[in-house]
């Protein structure tokens, strides 16, 4: 019961929410509000804001919640009656329990039950708050209210200046069961000291700057093997360049998208959509790589055989899985997806990366015993190399999906904001440290062909996995007669030979 009394209707209001990546700027286009509880809220946004940076009279480095041209209607047919407030309630997630309240131990509600109002507590109708004791003067609470005939009521514009940092919530509430099908219009801005960006996606931005400096260093080391040594390049390494080639296409975009999110507060969608394509390309021609190199192509044998239409077609079904997960996380807004949808397009990407190491590891395993069988020691070797590091990188990351399962578990209401970016930021190193690696590995240097495939040997690569290494088979009984008969008349000839010429 004090688990229920503690986090009560409003908080779960709180943890149902998720925070919108479309915009700093929140646009409300006819959105309607939901019922929850006693309560009938809509959700206006949330995002972590560092405080302000600058004097209140300066707007360079303020942070700011703005509200902008917010107008409230109800249908005409139900404006004969005057209504009590539709609040906006602003939060830092650290205070959501002055929202709201409950009776005699019983779960808590939003707006003020008979019993509350018995008590004496609050006005039956109106919404239940109370100062914090951290912070004076929060949660920011206004409104407005119908008069009879008005099917329009407008909210003051105002702007609510951040003066510390935090996750801050926005929600729009009512308690009046006659404004159920009240809709909302305009928007709310909200900015950060160094512009418009999410408070969680802000490092995001210097991240990806960095992450475009490592790939630039990685492509003037691979570009400068490739131009020296070009005329022993092998088809694998162009693969490579290939994938390095869009990763500085991927990183570069990512950039230049957070940066104009955080100049306009608008996200830019092209360049979104852009970036979000290069990076599935990327990460599927990587995979297809590696699936590749695990079976010998292009090093122990000359094409892949029967399985090249298996896998480019896994290859084309990952693509698709990333590119809408991609496309629905970062160009739509995340809050209009719903755990299940989430867990829909999450689950096919998750299964077709679990496939691509399955059948990695197995092709890796087959080929290192056929190397191993045939004593290619330079190949042996190197694959070896290839091996460990594709070990501990499966190895991390399960590591870090099981420490992410835990932070997204242990982090309800949006606390730990601030640390959030490390997450995708992560993927992003440990896929370009594995890059790097294979890089290194397969770098195009004078004795590249001595890795390339060779028709000594190498053609038994491609033939079914039973086949043994050769070896002398026992001769019949007839065979070894025939042989024995055989010499014996060939130096008889030779003999007769001979004396003819005496």
């Amino acid at each position: 019961m004090t688990s229920v009394r503690l986090f009560g209707a409003f908080s779960v209001l709180i943890a149902s929410s998720i925070i919108s990546t479309e915009a700093s700027l929140h646009q409300y286009n006819g959105r309607r509000f939901e019922s929850k509880g006693n309560s009938f809220f809509l959700h206006g946004g949330s995002e972590g804001i560092y405080h302000s940076l600058s004097s209140p009279s300066e707007n360079t480095r303020d942070s700011f919640i703005r509200f902008e041209e917010i107008t409230l209607r109800r249908p005409k047919d139900f404006s004969n009656f005057s209504s009590g407030y539709v609040h906006a309630i602003v939060f830092e997630v650290d205070d959501r329990e002055t929202i709201g309240g409950s009776a005699y131990g019983g779960q808590r509600a939003v707006c003020c039950s008979p019993d509350l109002a018995k008590l004496g507590f609050c006005k039956e109708g109106e919404i239940i708050h109370r100062q914090s004791t951290k912070s004076p003067g929060w949660p920011q609470v206004f409104g407005t209210s119908f008069e009879v005939d008005e099917s329009v009521a407008t909210l003051r514009s105002r702007s609510i200046s951040i003066t510390e940092t935090g996750m801050y919530n926005l929600y729009f509430i009512h308690c009046d069961q006659r404004l159920k099908d009240l809709v909302v219009e305009g928007k709310t801005i909200w900015k950060n000291p160094t512009g418009y960006l999410p408070g969680r996606m802000a490092p995001l931005m210097t991240f990806y700057g960095f992450m475009s400096l490592a790939f630039v260093i990685l492509g003037i080391f691979w570009f400068y093997q490739y131009a020296r040594f070009w005329k022993e390049v092998l088809a694998l390494q162009n693969c490579i360049t290939l994938v390095i080639t869009l990763g500085m296409f991927e990183m570069a975009l990512w950039y230049f998208d957070y940066a104009e999110f955080n100049k306009t507060g608008v996200r830019p969608t092209g360049i979104t959509v852009w970036a979000v394509t290069f990076g599935a390309v990327k990460r599927t021609v990587s995979r297809l790589i590696i699936l590749m190199v695990s079976m010998g192509y292009g090093i122990v044998r000359p094409t892949l055989g029967g399985i090249t239409s298996k896998v480019v077609m896994l290859g084309v079904t990952f693509f698709l899985a990333s590119e809408v997960l991609e496309l629905v996380e970062n160009v739509g807004a995340v809050s209009d997806l719903s755990g299940k949808a989430r867990l829909l397009l999450v689950l096919p990407v998750a299964v077709l990366d679990a496939f691509f190491i399955l059948w990695i590891f197995n092709s890796l395993s087959a080929t290192l015993n056929k190397l191993q069988a045939r004593r290619m020691m330079s190949k042996l070797f190197i694959y070896r190399k290839f091996t460990n590091a594709l070990g501990v990188a499966v190895i991390v990351s399960v590591g870090w999906i099981c420490y992410e399962l835990y932070f997204k578990s242990t982090d309800v209401y949006n606390e730990h904001w601030q640390k959030a970016w490390i997450i995708p930021a992560f993927w992003q190193v440990l896929s370009f440290s594995l890059l790097s690696v294979i890089c290194a590995l397969w770098a195009p240097s004078q004795i590249s062909m001595r890795y390339a495939y060779s028709g000594d040997g190498g053609e038994d690569f491609s033939r079914d996995d039973t086949l043994t290494l050769i070896k002398p088979s026992p001769m019949h009984e007839m065979d070894i007669r025939g042989a024995l008969d055989t010499k014996p008349s060939k130096d008889h000839n030779a003999d007769q030979e001979e004396g003819k010429t005496e």
